[in-house]
Formats: structure tokens, C-alpha cells, sequence
């Protein structure tokens, strides 16, 4: 039942890495959608969600992958199995955002600056924390068979 953190910053990924998984039978949680992040002020986890998501979770013999990258998910490291950090060069995650259509964070010069910051003081903080880091620059299905590597096979063992 292996519970697995993908984490990193915005344009690196998670979401398609996400999508891939759940189209390979897997469970996924995209806390950038839902109702899992309080963001008022900087974003964070909305702790009594997420522990519930968890503790449900836990009793199942599936893997779950969880994406997000907030202030407080430091709190929830012990619960995970693997924290993965999925990266990218700069250039490769402003390209990226520029050219979504699934999320509008990045499309303004605000945003991009605050992508750049996070990467350069945000990124290495993860990357200390992570179990492991997967570069993005690879094929979006490669990226998901090294996830799905770490979590064993969708579904219930039996």
C-alpha cells in the first residue's frame, strides 16, 4: 500500500504524470484541483483533508500517488513511502506553462518570476527531502513507468 509524494515545480509535470497513472490503473490525488489547498496566503494543505485522505487510504492494499508542492507538506513526509521530486531546467518549466491549457498559473509575468524564485530557492529544499528525482526532460510515459516502478503494480495484491 505504498503511498507516494510527487512533488515539484509548477510545469515539471505532476499533472501529466498523474493523468498516465490513473489511465494505468492506478489512484491518484491532484491536490492542485479539489478542494485539498487553503490558499489564502501562501498555499498549504488543508492538514484535516489530506490526514483523512491518508488514514482511508492506509487500510486499502492499493498504491496511491499523491501530487503537490506546499509550504506544509514537510508535516506528512513520515506517511509516505517515497517523496519524488519530479525537475526540469528553467527554460523547459517556462515553456511548459506558457502552453498549457489545463492550469493558468504561469501565464503572467508575475507568475513566471515567481516560477524562476521558486525553482532557485524552493527546488533544492525538496530535492534535500526526496527519496527520489526523476527529470522531466524524458518522455511523459517514461516518467510514469519510474513512478509506477516505485509503488508495484495498480490495484489490489493478491
Amino acid at each position: 500500500m505504498p503511498i507516494v509524494l510527487v512533488t515539484g515545480m509548477s510545469g515539471t509535470g505532476k499533472s501529466t504524470a498523474l493523468e498516465l497513472l490513473a489511465r494505468r490503473g492506478y489512484r491518484t490525488v491532484d491536490t492542485d484541483y479539489g478542494d485539498w489547498i487553503d490558499r489564502t496566503g501562501e498555499p498549504r494543505w488543508r492538514e484535516d483533508r489530506i490526514d483523512a485522505l491518508i488514514a482511508g487510504h492506509e487500510k486499502s492494499k492499493e498504491p496511491l500517488f499523491l501530487a503537490g508542492t506546499v509550504v506544509n507538506q514537510a508535516v506528512f513526509y513520515p506517511r509516505f513511502d517515497e517523496v519524488v521530486l519530479l525537475s526540469a531546467p528553467i527554460g523547459t518549466l517556462l515553456d511548459r506553462v506558457a502552453t498549457r491549457t489545463t492550469n493558468p498559473f504561469g501565464t503572467t509575468a508575475e507568475d513566471r518570476e515567481r516560477i524562476i524564485a521558486n525553482t532557485r530557492e524552493v527546488e533544492p529544499l525538496l530535492r534535500e527531502s526526496a527519496t527520489a528525482e526523476i527529470d522531466t526532460r524524458l518522455p511523459p510515459d517514461l516518467v510514469a513507468d519510474r513512478l509506477a516502478a516505485l509503488a508495484g503494480p495498480p490495484g489490489r495484491p493478491a
